[in-house]
C-alpha cells in the first residue's frame, strides 16, 4: 500500500476538483482503484503504488485546469485520465474569446491546439478527421474571435448541399427554407458561441453569411473569415472555385471527413484532391485530427473505432 497527499488552496477549489456530488473523484476512484479523501486542507490518495502515482498525476493536472479555467467538466476528467494512462501530459491551451458571456472555449487536445495554431499562422488551412473532433466548431469559434477583435469584417460559412446517402425529395417552402437543413450544423456551432439576437443583427447587416457552396461562384471576399464545412462532398472544380474566392486580408478554413464522402460513385472529392495538390505551398497548411481528438460523448470515440476497424478488415 502507498499513500500521498496533495495540498488544496481553498474549499471552493476542492468542490471544483471533486465535482458536483463528488462525480469527478468517484470516476477517478473507479478508474484507478484508489481511495481518495480530503481532510486538513489536503487530498489523500491511498492504494497500490502505481495506481496512487497515476491518481496523483490526474488530480494535479485537474487542479491546474480548474485553477486556469475556473471549471472542470466530465470531458476534462475523461481526457486527463486517458492521457495519464497513455503517459501523455495534458497541456493548458489558451482560451478563444467569443461573444457569448461566460463561454470559455479552448482546444482540448494537442491535435486541436495544432489546428488553431495553423489557423493563426496560415491564410488557408485544411483540417480533416473523424466526426466529433471539433473541426467545424473550433473553426467557427476562431472566426468569431477574429471578428470580435476586428481582424476581419465578415464571416462567411459555406456548405455543399449534398444529401448523406438518402434522397430528401422536394422540400417545401421558399429557397431559404430548402437550404436551411444543409446549413443547420453551421448555425448550431454559431449559436453556441454567440447570442441569438447578435447573430440576427449581424446576419441582417451582412456581417455573418451562411450560404450553400453554389452561391460562392463569381464572388471575391476581402477581409473575411471563410469556412467550408463538409468539404469532402465538394467536387474538384467546386473546390477550385471556392478557394479562388479569397480576397485580400481574408482567411479560409476547409474542414471535412474523408471517410464519409457522399458524392456519386467515381466522382473525385475536392478535399482529397486539394490535400494532395496544394501540399507544400507557403501559406497553406493541412492538419489531420485523429480518433484521439474526439471530444464528444465518450461513446462517439468507441463508435468511430468500431467502424474504422471494420473498414480496415475489409481492406
Amino acid at each position: 500500500m502507498s499513500e500521498t497527499a496533495i495540498s488544496i488552496v481553498s474549499s471552493k477549489a476542492l468542490i471544483t476538483l471533486f465535482g458536483a456530488c463528488d462525480q469527478h473523484v468517484r470516476r477517478i476512484r473507479s478508474a484507478l482503484g484508489v481511495s481518495i479523501s480530503a481532510r486538513d486542507g489536503r487530498i489523500h490518495v491511498e492504494g497500490d503504488q502505481k495506481a496512487v502515482a497515476s491518481a496523483t498525476a490526474v488530480l494535479e493536472e485537474l487542479q491546474a485546469l480548474a485553477h486556469r479555467y475556473g471549471v472542470l467538466t466530465a470531458e476534462d476528467v475523461t481526457r486527463v485520465l486517458a492521457g495519464v494512462r497513455e503517459g501523455e501530459t495534458q497541456q493548458q491551451f489558451p482560451l478563444i474569446e467569443v461573444y457569448k458571456p461566460g463561454r470559455q472555449i479552448r482546444p482540448k487536445t494537442v491535435g486541436q491546439a495544432r489546428y488553431l495554431e495553423a489557423i493563426v499562422n496560415n491564410e488557408v488551412v485544411f483540417c480533416y478527421g473523424p466526426a466529433g473532433t471539433g473541426k467545424t466548431y473550433l473553426a467557427v469559434a476562431a472566426a468569431v474571435s477574429y471578428l470580435k477583435r476586428a481582424a476581419v469584417r465578415k464571416i462567411v460559412l459555406v456548405r455543399p448541399a449534398v444529401e448523406a446517402g438518402e434522397s430528401l425529395g422536394y422540400l417545401p417552402g421558399d429557397l431559404q427554407a430548402k437550404i436551411n437543413p444543409y446549413l443547420r450544423p453551421l448555425m448550431d456551432s454559431l449559436h453556441d458561441v454567440m447570442d441569438h439576437d447578435l447573430i440576427k443583427r449581424f446576419s441582417d447587416e451582412d456581417v455573418i453569411e451562411v450560404i450553400p457552396l453554389a452561391y460562392m461562384r463569381g464572388r471575391t471576399l476581402n477581409e473575411s473569415f471563410i469556412i467550408l464545412d463538409e468539404a469532402q462532398n465538394t467536387t474538384v472544380p467546386q473546390m477550385k472555385m471556392f478557394l479562388t474566392r479569397m480576397g485580400n486580408g481574408s482567411k479560409i478554413v476547409v474542414s471535412g471527413d474523408i471517410t464519409q464522402i457522399d458524392l456519386p460513385p467515381k466522382t473525385s472529392s475536392g478535399l482529397v484532391d486539394a490535400l494532395r495538390r496544394l501540399c507544400g505551398i507557403e501559406g497553406i497548411a493541412s492538419v489531420r485530427l485523429s480518433r484521439a481528438d474526439i471530444v464528444r460523448h465518450p461513446l462517439v470515440q468507441k463508435i468511430v473505432n468500431a467502424y474504422e476497424e471494420q473498414r480496415k478488415s475489409r481492406r
